[in-house]
């Protein structure tokens, strides 16, 4: 899709960024020059059965994740735990507790779900990633392998989350974690189960004391919508040609007809738009409200995009403290390109302060404010 001049593309001047008013998001879905430099490089993609690509997809994120070990292997003490779920299906997940605390000290808590669009994603292929966060902001990190299409369809992921949640509140003492300071979080569709377990906590949903704390979540390109449902969101879009889904349709990584094969294989019957687990992006003014201190990392080149920061933008102006970062012209699933990509280094500090951030119990600002990377 080309940007059209007579576009109103909305200019903001000053780094962060505070949005008055909703226009469209365009100017961060220019594709970088650094982006542009790595894609060139990348080899075409092949024709593949579902099967292969979710095989292939699993090895190539656990040879990234072996590899970045070798910096993290001698600092966190890694112990695999199993998770019985409602149905009696045993869960796999794996602690992560940095060495260099002492034994006895009661750590905040970062419950992580991976990305992969509930088909992809192992418990090593994130080993990396959660051994990074309980090093470096001195966490227990709580890293869960939920259920995957196509063998499990909705709504399997997101019990298996809850059950996870309710399990680490059961194991607080011999995980040696702090009641108070439990943040949730993930990347891609395990963003999505994290706000959506964050909102079924806030509104007193599980079986558990309403006073139990999420303190925060962390949620990197996260998807909020399914796609079916999403027509109140170009509703809330200047123009319906000017959205993330127009505009990045064709994006590499993540484009429009692998986000509708994603969702497709979770084989939702009549989905809903009120339905609060399959749509956390579409909560009310009153639920938004009950929500604890939100970190978003978006990225400008994604049709995930807009569903992010229209999530950010009504979180933030109804009093929540809410840090919202866009990581301009680069795809969804930047990060696997590590050091080929500056903003990558920023990624990780986003994440990073998104759970510090959340323990410290911040101020809202009542702003709409973009930090842009």
């Amino acid at each position: 899709m080309s940007l059209k001049g007579d576009l109103p593309i909305q200019q903001l001047h000053s780094n962060p960024k505070v949005c008055h008013k909703m226009s469209d998001f365009l100017k961060y879905g220019i594709p970088s020059d650094e982006w542009l430099y790595v894609e060139a490089t990348l080899p075409a993609a092949k024709d593949q059965s579902l099967s292969e690509l979710k095989r292939t997809a699993n090895q190539g994120r656990e040879v990234v994740a072996r590899k970045a070990m070798a910096e993290f292997s001698k600092q966190v003490l890694m112990q695999d735990q199993t998770i019985c779920a409602r149905d009696g299906y045993k869960l796999e997940a794996r602690s992560y507790r940095p060495i260099s605390a002492s034994p006895t000290e009661m750590l905040p808590i970062y419950m992580h779900f991976h990305g992969g669009g509930f088909l992809f994603g192992t418990l090593s292929s994130e080993d990396a990633i959660c051994s990074r966060l309980a090093v470096n902001v001195r966490v227990v990190v709580i890293n869960v392998s939920y259920r995957h299409t196509p063998e499990y369809t909705y709504p399997t992921a997101w019990n298996d989350a809850e059950d996870a949640f309710l399990w680490v509140y059961e194991n607080i003492t011999p995980l040696r974690g702090d009641p108070d300071k439990i943040v949730v979080g993930g990347v891609s569709a395990g963003a999505w189960l994290a706000a959506s377990l964050t909102q079924a906590a806030s509104g007193s949903r599980l079986p558990i004391s309403p006073t139990l704390p999420i303190c925060g979540q962390v949620l990197m390109i996260p998807a909020l919508v399914y796609t079916k449902c999403y027509e109140s969101q170009l509703r809330r879009i200047k123009d319906p040609n000017v959205s993330s889904y127009s505009q990045n349709e064709d994006a590499p990584i993540l484009n429009m007809r692998r986000k509708q094969l994603f969702n497709g294989l979770l084989q939702v019957e009549n989905p809903d738009p009120i339905d609060k687990r399959l749509n956390p992006g579409l909560l009310s003014v009153e639920d938004a409200k009950k929500l604890p201190p939100t970190t978003l990392g978006i990225a400008g080149y994604d049709p995930l995009r807009d569903e992010g920061l229209l999530y950010g933008k009504l979180l933030a102006e109804n009093g929540v403290p809410t840090s919202i970062n866009v990581f301009k012209g680069v795809p969804h699933g930047f990060r696997r390109f590590g050091e080929r990509l500056s903003v990558c280094k920023q990624w990780d500090q986003t994440m990073e302060d998104g759970i510090r951030w959340a323990s410290t119990k911040p101020s809202a600002t009542g702003e709409f404010i973009i930090r842009e990377h």
